[in-house]
């Protein structure tokens, strides 16, 4: 949401407050409107999502989505409809002294640079533990709490889903920034680690409706320079959000170092990603003659990876999308003479050295699948991706 847009919303519920005025409905004082009017301006900045609730306990305006969270805490929080629900002279006096900005200093004044704030397009279980984090636990004004995700080494056991068998069993974990890797072990006992992942190239999603838990974590690492997936969850979603945060904080350790002369600003967007654009799409091979086949499509960054199944471990096939400076293009539709296909709606992927045709199911995907490539592709390539691009024109 753009500047302009911002302040148009905050314009409309304006509006909204001074009709319900004028119906003598609103149960407020003028300068508690003003200060929500404030907070609205302050949210809209922020945020696409209406902060239409206030917590009476906590002082802070939240959306609808994190209401729900706030409601399901009942011993931290209570929630009330800022347009419907009526308020006692103390609870707008308590509001009013508060508000998003006195909160937000006093409850994340020590957090730290590496810790996810979650936007209302995340999952669940990452708002919950957000909120949780700062307000229950009070983990950004203690900051010996923080110890379970910024030690540096963190051990324990999570589901892990099996390559083969597609079976989740309970595997250990060691994350090491000393050894600067995150490794499993197939057995408890075991002494030498089945997988060891670099922190380097390591990064953590979580896909609670792909993997099918509201835990599930997806965490990826290059090996040989291709992409190994490993799907993991935890019963406790605190446990899955601190293995997550302690993933960030490694990452974010590993670049300072990487990076000497880097802001924090600059590093933290570097931490852990979540993919540009998931689905299926059909494919057809490099030749084009052979049929189109349906696989599950993968876009992280500028590596676009395709499976035969959505919880592969090692994908089918990659391709790289550079810059259109370098000559990658990404045009709709499927040239004429192209047979095979049973999705109508055609992707062209144009590359220095050949094309790669798609086929969608419906017009509405092409149009986000294209949408993504063209974020890449106007996107000009920085040094260390041209080593990539290299790497994949002699890949094997």
């Amino acid at each position: 949401m753009n500047l302009k847009t911002s302040w148009i919303h905050v314009h409309q519920f304006q509006v909204k407050l001074n009709m319900l005025l004028a119906m003598s409905f609103f149960p407020f004082t003028s300068k508690f409107i003003l200060h929500l009017n404030m907070q609205v301006a302050s949210c809209f900045l922020l945020s696409s999502s209406e902060p239409d609730w206030v917590s009476v306990t906590l002082g802070v305006f939240v959306c609808q989505g994190c209401s729900l969270i706030h409601r399901s805490i009942e011993s931290l929080s209570q929630v009330k409809s800022v347009l419907q629900d009526t308020f006692e002279d103390k609870e707008v006096e308590f509001i009013t002294s508060m508000g998003n900005e006195a909160a937000k200093a006093k409850y994340e004044q020590l957090a730290p640079p590496f810790y996810h704030r979650p936007s209302h397009t995340d999952c669940r279980i990452l708002r919950e533990q957000w909120i949780r984090a700062k307000y229950e636990r009070q983990e950004f004004i203690h900051i010996e709490k923080q110890e379970p995700y910024s030690a540096g080494y963190r051990e324990g056991f999570l589901w892990k889903r099996g390559r083969d068998n597609g079976q989740f069993l309970s595997r250990k974990f060691i994350l090491s920034e000393r050894e600067g890797a995150l490794k499993y072990f197939n057995k408890h006992d075991a002494r030498e680690p089945k997988a060891i992942m670099r922190i380097e190239t390591l990064n953590a999603t979580f896909q609670p409706a792909k993997i099918g838990n509201p835990c599930g974590l997806q965490i990826t690492y290059l090996r040989d320079n291709s992409t190994r997936n490993i799907f993991v969850y935890h019963e406790d979603s605190k446990e899955m959000v601190d293995w997550f945060t302690a993933i960030r904080a490694a990452r974010f350790h590993y670049q300072k170092v990487a990076f000497p002369g880097a802001n924090d600003e600059d590093l933290v967007p570097r931490l852990t990603r979540n993919f540009m654009k998931e689905g299926f799409m059909e494919k057809t091979g490099p030749r084009h003659t052979e049929g189109f086949k349906k696989r599950w499509f993968t876009m992280d960054d500028r590596r676009l990876m395709y499976f035969k199944d959505p919880l592969d471990a090692y994908a089918r096939g990659e391709v790289f999308i550079g810059s259109k400076e370098n000559r990658y293009t990404v045009v709709a539709g499927l040239p004429p003479s192209i047979q095979g296909y049973h999705w109508k709606y055609g992707i062209t992927i144009g590359t220095p050295d050949r094309k790669f045709l798609f086929a969608c199911e419906t017009e509405a995907e092409q149009k986000d699948w294209i949408a993504a490539f063209q974020r890449v592709v106007n996107r000009p390539m920085m040094p260390q991706e041209y080593a990539v691009e290299a790497y994949f024109k002699h890949k094997p």
